[in-house]
């Protein structure tokens, strides 16, 4: 039997950076959706999925190179999926950030001429993360040279990043340029002993295989973590986690995890500290000159922004749109580990924090403790059931209130819950501008969106972190 030919479209015009890392061309009157490519590309596409409102493909062939383009720097570039701009000119990159915005203040948000201040570059735009998690697996992403070989002499395990839209395949990475050394040499090691010592690593079909997650967290104040996750436990663990902690003295926090379950999340089982201290330190530059300098522990579940050198230009904004003249009592939802709520605790009088997870609650507890900061409290459960009448009462209404939600924007009875309780100012933290625009759209009967500072804390993905100041109509 026959397969059909797949559809090819020619010399197709790349015309804009889109979502989810995307480009955007244009057959006739439809959009098409093509990955690794870059704005002012003349490509040819391959059709690989065909939707309502629009195509998906893959380039094949490039007619015209756009002068926005610049050479990838990594070798896994087009495959890992995790820097799908970095055959991008850094300059284009921040433009297009600072188009999305635009484009979702305007179209979703439908905000007439908003006042969008010019992005915030990042300092660094390599080895700028603080945390990276690896994935062991037994489904390596064969390239075009392993499938020209039998595939009985095939090794398939790999440690490294899962590939966009499979969810069993993993590329093995070989070198990562996100976080610095020695990151790179440490997963490398962790490989190697597995293969030195027939490791099995994790089947995800299936759920059997011992070794599943790699996480490495550092900070700029020195401090490296390594987690280990485990899919049971075995007496190789003990052998792997001491010949890590010898090879490696740079590693101050040492755990592993053993996850059983038939998903990876771990925040909700027993972190095991193998050596070293139960945490790493991370401090921050004051938000006045003269201030004292805030620091951070950061345990093996704590959250904490991912670009440490963008964090502080994030809480800064956060806090110089608020305007602070030290009477006021500020709201932090979705708070985590309390790192905006510490930060600006000294510029207030009072800052209430409330964050659905209870681990992180601990973590917020302990940060104010450490930094002598007694004007925080924290409140563990979702903000849209903690935020009734009856808490507003009994712990005063906010004059500020600060929000950084997840991706998908703030639930519905927040919104409804500010629109009620009408504090002056709202800032808006947001690392998702579309949800954050609908949100600012619910709002917009009450308050007027002053302006907004997008901030770059991931360069090279199509991710760009947003503050917006709204004030209270008159």
């Amino acid at each position: 039997m026959k397969h059909p030919q797949p559809t090819m479209f020619e010399r197709v015009q790349i015309i804009d950076a889109g979502s989810e890392g995307m480009a955007v061309g244009k057959i006739n009157d439809q959009i098409i959706f093509v990955p690794f490519v870059v704005p002012g590309d003349v490509v040819d596409v391959q059709l690989t999925r065909k939707k309502k409102k629009h195509l998906e493909g893959k380039a094949v062939a490039v007619h015209h190179h756009s002068e926005k383009r610049i050479e990838p720097h990594c070798s896994h570039f087009g495959i890992c999926g995790g820097c799908r701009w970095q055959n991008m000119k850094y300059e284009e990159q921040l433009f297009y950030k600072q188009k999305q915005v635009f484009d979702g203040f305007t179209r979703i948000g439908k905000l007439e001429n908003p006042t969008i201040l010019p992005i915030l570059p990042s300092p660094k735009t390599r080895y700028y993360r603080n945390k990276l998690d690896y994935t062991f697996s037994n489904h390596r992403w064969l390239t075009h040279e392993d499938r020209l070989v039998e595939t009985s002499e095939i090794n398939t395990d790999a440690l490294g990043f899962h590939i966009p839209q499979f969810f069993d395949k993993v590329v093995d990475i070989q070198e990562c340029f996100h976080q610095k050394d020695p990151s790179n040499a440490i997963r490398m090691a962790a490989r190697k002993f597995a293969f030195e010592h027939h490791l099995s690593f994790y089947d995800v079909r299936t759920w059997q295989g011992l070794l599943r997650n790699l996480i490495i967290r550092n900070t700029e104040a020195g401090g490296f973590m390594v987690i280990m996750v485990f899919q049971h436990e075995d007496p190789a663990i003990p052998l792997m986690l001491h010949h890590l902690a010898q090879q490696f003295p740079e590693i101050t926090s040492l755990f592993y995890v053993i996850n059983a379950k038939k998903n990876d999340t771990i925040y909700d089982l027993d972190f095991n500290l193998f050596s070293g201290d139960p945490y790493i330190t991370e401090k921050m530059a004051p938000f006045r000159e003269g201030g004292k300098e805030i620091e951070f522990r950061i345990g093996p579940a704590s959250f904490f922004q991912t670009n440490s050198f963008q964090a502080v230009h994030l809480y800064k904004t956060a806090a110089g749109f608020a305007e602070f003249t030290g009477g006021e009592h500020v709201y932090d939802l979705y708070t985590g580990t309390g790192t905006i709520a510490n930060y600006i605790a000294p510029y207030v009088r009072q800052v209430t924090g409330i964050e659905s997870v209870q681990a992180a609650i601990a973590d917020a507890e302990v940060n104010a403790q450490i930094n002598g900061i007694t004007n925080t409290e924290f409140f563990a459960g979702e903000a849209e059931k903690i935020l009734t009448p009856e808490f507003l009462a009994s712990r005063g209404r906010p004059d500020v209130i600060i929000t950084d939600p997840p991706r998908n924007g703030m639930h519905e009875k927040v919104v409804r819950t500010i629109l009620e309780t009408k504090p002056g100012k709202v800032i808006y933290v947001s690392c998702n501008p579309a949800t954050q625009a609908r949100d600012l759209a619910l709002m917009s009967e009450l308050y007027t969106m002053e302006k907004c500072q997008p901030i770059d804390m991931f360069p090279h993905t199509q991710h760009v972190e947003n503050v917006a100041l709204l004030k209270l109509r008159d």
